[in-house]
C-alpha cells in the first residue's frame, strides 16, 4: 500500500495572492493520487489558513483516501483543547508550522503542553521545517526528545542547509522519522544510505508537488523493492495504525 504522509487541501478564502485564494479540493488530490497509484495521503490545512473541521469533513467523504492532520498554533490560549479536539474529531496527528506562526521550536513553554496533549491522544506530529531558524532539527529535539511515545516527522528533512542537522537527529531519536517532500533526490539518497529505510517516510506536499513526480524521486533513490515499501507507506501505516 502507497501512503503519502504530506499534503494540503483547502477551500479557497481571502484575497491573498499566496495560495490561499485558490481553491485545491480533495477531490482534485484523490484525482492525483489515483494518476499515481497512490492509495492513500496524509491531508493537513495550510499553516496560514487552519481548518481542522474542514480536514475532518475531507476524511469523513473520502471513502478512506485521506488520513486526517489537524494543526493548531501553540501561541493560542487555547491550544491544548484544540489538540484535544484534533483527537476528538478522529484526526490521527498534528501538524505544526513554526515558520508561519512565528514562533521557535525550542520553546519548552510553548510546546510541552502541545506534546504532552499529543501524548495523552495518542496524536503523531508532523513539523513543517523547511531551512528555517524557527524550526531547526536541534530545536525540534529539544522538545521531542521529553516525549518518546509522540512519533515526529521533520517534513522536508530540513532542506537545504538544515538536512545533516536532520539526520542526527532522527539517527539519535527512535521516534523521530525524515519525511521527503521538497527535498533533493540526492539528500533522500543521503539519508537513505545514513539512516535506512525504516527512518523516511515518503511525502509530495501537494499541491506543490504531484505524487508522480515524488514517487520517482523516491525511485530513484531507492531502488531496492523492499526498501521502497517501508519508505513509500509501510513506515507511515505502522506509525499511525493503518493497515
Amino acid at each position: 500500500m502507497i501512503i503519502d504522509a504530506y499534503n494540503n487541501t483547502w477551500q479557497a478564502g481571502g484575497t491573498s495572492d499566496y495560495l490561499t485564494a485558490e481553491s485545491y479540493t480533495p477531490q482534485t488530490m484523490i484525482q492525483h493520487m489515483d494518476q499515481a497509484g497512490v492509495d492513500k495521503a496524509v491531508g493537513c490545512s495550510l499553516g496560514q489558513m487552519i481548518d481542522n473541521d474542514f480536514i475532518a469533513e475531507t476524511v469523513a467523504n473520502s471513502n478512506g483516501r485521506i488520513i486526517g492532520f489537524g494543526q493548531v498554533d501553540p501561541r493560542k490560549n487555547d491550544a491544548v483543547q484544540v489538540v484535544n479536539d484534533v483527537a476528538r474529531l478522529g484526526l490521527k496527528g498534528l501538524k505544526l508550522h513554526p515558520t508561519m506562526h512565528g514562533y521557535h521550536f525550542a520553546d519548552h513553554g510553548l510546546l510541552d503542553p502541545v506534546f504532552a496533549a499529543a501524548a495523552d491522544n495518542g496524536l503523531t506530529i508532523l513539523v513543517n521545517a523547511l531551512d528555517d531558524p524557527f524550526c531547526a532539527p536541534l530545536s525540534i529535539e529539544e522538545i521531542a526528545k521529553a516525549f518518546p511515545g509522540v512519533p515526529l516527522l521533520i517534513a522536508h528533512m530540513g532542506t537545504v542547509w538544515n538536512v545533516t542537522e536532520a539526520m542526527i537527529v532522527a539517527e539519535r531519536n527512535e521516534h523521530i522519522y525524515l519525511e521527503t517532500s521538497g527535498t533533493q533526490l540526492i539528500e533522500v539518497q543521503m539519508a537513505y544510505r545514513r539512516l535506512g529505510a525504516e527512518k523516511l517516510v515518503m511525502g509530495t506536499d501537494w499541491p506543490g508537488n504531484h505524487f508522480d513526480l515524488e514517487r520517482a524521486k523516491i525511485a530513484r533513490a531507492i531502488t531496492d523493492e523492499g526498501d521502497r515499501a517501508l519508505v513509500e507507506g509501510l513506515n507511515l501505516g505502522r506509525i499511525l495504525g493503518v493497515s
